[in-house]
């Protein structure tokens, strides 16, 4: 048994590295990108437009002539800061309404429910494209939608993990001693809800990732011509047959991206389970 045990820990600490390394690569390669990037990725340069990956263009050039891994690099740091960014205040207000709701129970728990209930009556991508329509085209559309809806996934698990802790002895006990409601909320409740919010997070991550390509792809993400990876996509889509490279890198990096998030979400599950 405890070999097992030993192994299926090594198992979990594995798959935790493997995603770690993958997106610590990406994001450093993102962060050195005007470093270990030679051309401009809006520098076009017509004479040299859709030439393979190899010699002074790893990853070629699009119709363009534009460097192709320069904006891959560069749509990386658009893509993963957006998708950091838009994650913040709704996985802090998740979790603290989640916390709130789950622990006094009775009014704070219906207000919460009822708000959660609202928002997700609503399809997320058609919330976006009636705000992308509102505010135009851009990544202020999925700040503001990802700001209405992505906190209801944050305050379910919250929720859920402090609803059964309020009837708990160590939560009595400590109300006993004297504890005001939210120091038992910050000492007792919030450090059992941060673990399984964070495995969400990175799941959510991966999705709201998904999201921000396909806008992209769409034209109603973020704008041209700033490199991003849905532009990408949908600009080299006519080109498949004649270069293939323009649409099948950028994919297979929003799969490398998503694949290290899953990574890192299951490993931290499997470790704090």
């Amino acid at each position: 048994m405890k070999r097992k045990d030993r192994s299926r820990t090594r198992g979990r600490r594995l798959t935790l590295c493997v995603g770690l390394a993958m997106m610590g690569v990406l994001v450093l390669l993102a962060l050195l990108a005007p470093v270990v990037c030679r051309y401009d990725p809006l520098a076009q340069d017509l004479y040299a437009f859709l030439q393979p990956p190899g010699g002074d263009h790893p990853f070629g050039t699009d119709q363009l002539g534009r460097d192709m891994f320069s904006r891959v690099l560069y749509a990386a740091r658009v893509d993963l800061s957006v998708m950091a960014l838009a994650e913040i205040i709704p996985f802090a207000t998740g979790v603290f309404l989640g916390m709130l709701s789950g622990y006094f129970g009775g009014r704070t728990e219906w207000l919460v429910t009822l708000a959660a209930d609202t928002f997700i009556a609503f399809p997320y991508y058609l919330l976006v494209i009636v705000v992308a329509f509102v505010t135009g085209a851009g990544v202020q559309g999925i700040f503001i939608t990802f700001m209405l809806v992505g906190w209801l996934v944050y305050a379910r698990v919250a929720r859920g993990v402090a609803a059964p802790l309020r009837a708990s002895e160590w939560v009595a006990s400590a109300k006993l001693m004297g504890y005001s409601d939210l120091r038992i909320i910050a000492t007792q409740i919030f450090p059992n809800v941060l673990p399984q919010a964070v495995v969400v997070l990175m799941t959510d991550m991966a999705g709201l990732l998904a999201v921000i390509v396909t806008l992209g792809y769409l034209g109603i993400g973020v704008a041209p011509p700033t490199p991003d990876w849905g532009t990408m996509i949908a600009e080299g889509q006519g080109f498949m047959t004649s270069a293939w490279w323009l649409s099948v890198i950028p994919g297979l990096t929003v799969v490398y991206a998503g694949i290290a998030l899953s990574c890192i979400g299951d490993g931290l599950a499997d470790l704090w389970r």
